[in-house]
């Protein structure tokens, strides 16, 4: 037996807009996930409820297991202060720089050109003609003289027209039987085209010291307190009188093979020496006493006081090119700063990826 319902006007008008209110609000929570998912991909992880309990690893990567470290120095440099608690999720993590090879495997699927590659921006060079800007890149060229003042950087640093990745010390040079050896002549716009070819993302600079560190907590170097623990070399760094003189000692002059010396604790290799690695963040000298605890994602903008109109991304690690006498940045605690349109012959890159 059916029954029919009289509805008056007024009822049927808020009825249709109770209706209307629910489709524009579920509407509304249908856009705002999409937002959110495409936000995800983009940034770096947040506050997770609860680790993942199985994680497949790919080839070539390393699960980094999160916890809580002390990051930063109260001992060293201004930028290094205040050391401070900070928490990190889990992360996969590349077991070793990018390579000349997998770098080229990308460029031949992408037809990526570099920065290096390209006719430079004028803006990212105020200042200078933009007639005097070239292609090219940042080579190690110290003047044949003694008794430098290892303060003055720039002396030992020529641009070099034509230099890039393929290319990493200008026209006749080549990476042919370096495979495995880090790309360099990398800007950070480069990386960033890597990692999303990649499926991947830059680490922050929490993740880059949470993972050299390796659990070794507030130790000097990434594999302990001793440069040189039973006299063997750790890292590769220089060895002689910086910068004309590299006595090898490590068994390399200039750049290494990836994984030519002793993973960390976590699996990881070259995480002090070899080439710089660039990061996420921007670089702000003070940032640390204002910096979150739980996956911190760096400053909003970046601040170098030596150069406060260009903006600059942390690079770290160090690279071949760090000693004890002038550069000892290879240390987990030790940061640095680049241009990010920059390309150089000691700078490359490492990627992540989240493990949700």
């Amino acid at each position: 037996m059916s029954e029919n319902y009289d509805v008056s006007p007024l009822k049927a008008i808020l009825i249709a807009a109770v209706v209307l209110v629910g489709v524009s609000f579920g509407s509304w929570v249908i856009l705002k996930k999409a937002d959110k998912d495409i936000r995800k991909q983009a940034a770096p992880p947040g506050p997770m409820d609860h680790e993942p309990k199985r994680v497949v690893v790919p080839a070539g990567m390393v699960l980094v297991k999160g916890g809580i470290f002390v990051m930063g120095s109260n001992s060293g440099p201004a930028d290094q202060r205040p050391a401070h608690r900070v928490k990190i999720h889990s992360f996969l993590m590349d077991a070793t720089e990018v390579t000349n090879e997998e770098f080229a495997k990308f460029v031949e699927e992408t037809g990526y050109v570099t920065v290096a590659e390209r006719k430079p921006a004028p803006e990212d060079f105020p200042g200078v003609p933009e007639g005097s800007l070239a292609r090219g890149g940042w080579i190690f060229d110290p003047p044949k003289q003694e008794n430098l003042n290892l303060h003055d950087f720039p002396q030992w640093w020529k641009f070099q027209p034509g230099a890039n990745w393929r290319h990493p010390t200008g026209p006749g040079s080549d990476i042919v039987g370096k495979e495995k050896y880090p790309v360099v002549q990398i800007a950070w716009d480069d990386t960033i085209g890597y990692a999303v070819w990649a499926l991947k993302r830059l680490p922050t600079e929490a993740e880059w010291e949470y993972a050299a560190r390796s659990g070794l907590d507030q130790q000097e170097f990434v594999w302990g307190n001793e440069s040189t623990p039973d006299g063997k070399a750790m890292a590769n760094l220089w060895q002689g009188n910086f910068p004309n003189e590299d006595l090898a000692k490590d068994g390399f002059k200039g750049i290494a093979p990836v994984g030519s010396f002793p993973p960390n604790r976590f699996g990881l290799y070259d995480m002090a020496g070899n080439v710089w690695e660039w990061c996420a963040d921007w670089y702000h000298p003070e940032y640390y006493s204002s910096a979150k605890e739980e996956s911190p994602e760096g400053p909003e903008a970046g601040l170098d006081p030596a150069e406060p109109g260009v903006q600059k991304r942390v690079v770290r690690g160090g690279s071949f090119l760090c000693n004890d006498i002038y550069c000892g940045a290879y240390r987990p605690a030790a940061r640095m700063k680049a241009p990010p349109h920059r390309a150089s012959l000691n700078t490359g890159f490492r990627c992540v990826r989240d493990v949700r």
